[in-house]
């Protein structure tokens, strides 16, 4: 029999847009260079709005390099118009270079970091690691500028103990997060000048701002070749976040390419198709009045959305607010608005199919999945469910069902916390293996999937929302 391996397009985007994006700060870059290809004009927080955004236009915002909204208004748009909205996240577990990171043990230069998430740790074990994030960076002559750095060859990596020193290691797989997980980063030698008996320049002779002290100057001097900067200057910068990250790409994988075989699914595989879906959406002649169509690709969801870049955030509300602001403009657009929270779920697993309440089993390339949970993890409701599958219905696609086992605790996602401000919020999401785990696996068609259910929210809600009574 011959199998087929056409590749869907979107597949081969989502690749390149997960490739470009090892960390928040470069997810936000790469979506910042397709809008601007479309003609998206960039707003400031900092500005006022009422004079700028104007019925047709084409919009985003960034916060602190590592979250970002974007919106288009139709062409009859006027103040009071609902939103429809597609909330992600783009962060993802990982590991994060400790502020003081010099570390030096049995001949070894290591690198301190912190855990970022609820990573399946060992997965990192034996893999080629390389650093990526943003640095500030000095001009001097007192300008200062944060800029984004991407190593692209493998620097890193946490050896695995050998199984003849631990001959129980296939029973039970058990390590120390703070000792025993510690990257290598090469091993000690004059010429690094880094042997744990070096001497210490005296704080009275470096700033405050100077990182000199805190890390390798193998390391630093690395990222100053990355940036161009003079290892003589390398006083100059202030590296502020720098995270560990796969440096093996993105790829697809399968008998018949039905895979992706990638880190950072969770959750750039959503973020990924409300950007394309967005752009897809300025093609389309329905645009002319309806809803605002808006994205918004969250930081910190994976330690609890609380902070200025995370879902609980006012990025939303300020939206909502500045284009409508007057108390009764805001809540006529709250009521009309409605939000669509995606983050990935999971696929059934062949091997722990017991995992899965038995009816709810989300297949990958299944269609995209509607959350549910009687406890509000999930927002979805009837009202929700049923506006998401006539939406999809609208594109010919399918929908699955997820929830969980009763005896099993469920994941979290924006979703719940963007709905206490009013809006009607349903949670969906595609299936996918290994979730957490450096190397995740997703489907090939569930990509379109997604971007169609997107696209004919931005296409099609207004419309469907004017035909549904629920008073």
């Amino acid at each position: 029999m011959m199998l087929s391996s056409t590749v869907p397009e979107a597949a081969s985007r989502l690749l390149s847009f997960v490739n470009a994006s090892p960390t928040p700060f470069h997810a936000v870059q790469t979506t910042v260079q397709r809008l601007e290809k479309v003609g998206f004009s960039k707003l400031k927080e900092s500005d006022g709005w009422d004079k700028v955004v104007k019925p047709g236009g084409k919009y985003f915002f960034t916060r602190n390099q590592s979250t970002i909204v974007a919106f288009t208004t139709p062409q009859n748009w006027k103040q009071g118009a609902g939103l429809s909205i597609v909330a992600t996240h783009i962060d993802s577990p990982n590991l994060r270079i400790r502020p003081i990171s010099k570390r030096t043990k049995a001949g070894y230069l290591q690198v301190g970091i912190e855990t970022y998430g609820g990573g399946i740790w060992h997965s990192w074990l034996d893999r080629d690691l390389s650093v990526a994030g943003r640095v500030i960076t000095s001009n001097g002559s007192g300008q200062f500028k944060s800029r984004l750095i991407k190593v692209d060859r493998p620097i890193l990596r946490i050896p695995s103990l050998a199984i003849h020193l631990d001959r129980g290691v296939n029973d039970s797989l058990k390590f120390n997060q703070e000792t025993e997980f510690v990257p290598i980063l090469g091993l000690i030698s004059e010429q690094l000048n880094a042997t744990s008996e070096s001497p210490k320049l005296s704080t009275r002779d470096v700033q405050a701002s100077s990182i000199a002290n805190n890390h390798h100057s193998a390391l630093l001097s690395l990222l100053a070749s990355e940036l161009s900067i003079a290892p003589d200057d390398i006083f100059d910068f202030e590296l502020r976040v720098t995270q560990l990250y796969d440096n093996q790409p993105s790829q697809l994988g399968g008998i018949a390419n039905e895979f992706v075989f990638s880190p950072r699914m969770d959750n750039q595989f959503s973020s990924f198709c409300a950007v394309d879906a967005l752009i897809g959406s300025l093609s389309s002649n329905t645009l002319l009045e309806g809803n605002v169509n808006c994205i918004a690709l969250f930081n910190h969801e994976e330690v609890g959305s609380v902070s200025s870049t995370g879902a609980e955030s006012n990025l939303i509300p300020s939206v909502l607010s500045r284009l409508s602001p007057t108390p009764d403009l805001l809540a006529q657009s709250i009521a009309s608005s409605f939000l669509v929270s995606c983050d990935m779920g999971h696929a059934i697993h062949p091997n722990y199919t017991n995992k899965h309440e038995e009816n709810h089993q989300p297949r990958i390339n299944g269609g995209v999945m509607i959350k549910t949970n009687a406890k509000q993890k999930y927002t979805s409701d009837a009202i929700g469910s049923f506006l998401v599958k006539k939406l999809v219905e609208k594109k010919g696609g399918k929908v699955q069902e997820y929830e969980a086992r009763n005896d099993m605790p469920c994941g979290s996602t924006v979703g719940p916390s963007l709905s206490t401000m009013g809006l009607r919020v349903v949670d969906v999401g595609c299936p996918m293996l290994s979730m957490h785990s450096i190397r995740e696996t997703a489907g090939t068609s569930d990509v379109q999937s997604c971007i169609d259910l997107f696209q004919s929210l931005f296409e099609n809600f207004a419309q469907l929302d004017a035909e549904l009574v629920a008073e």
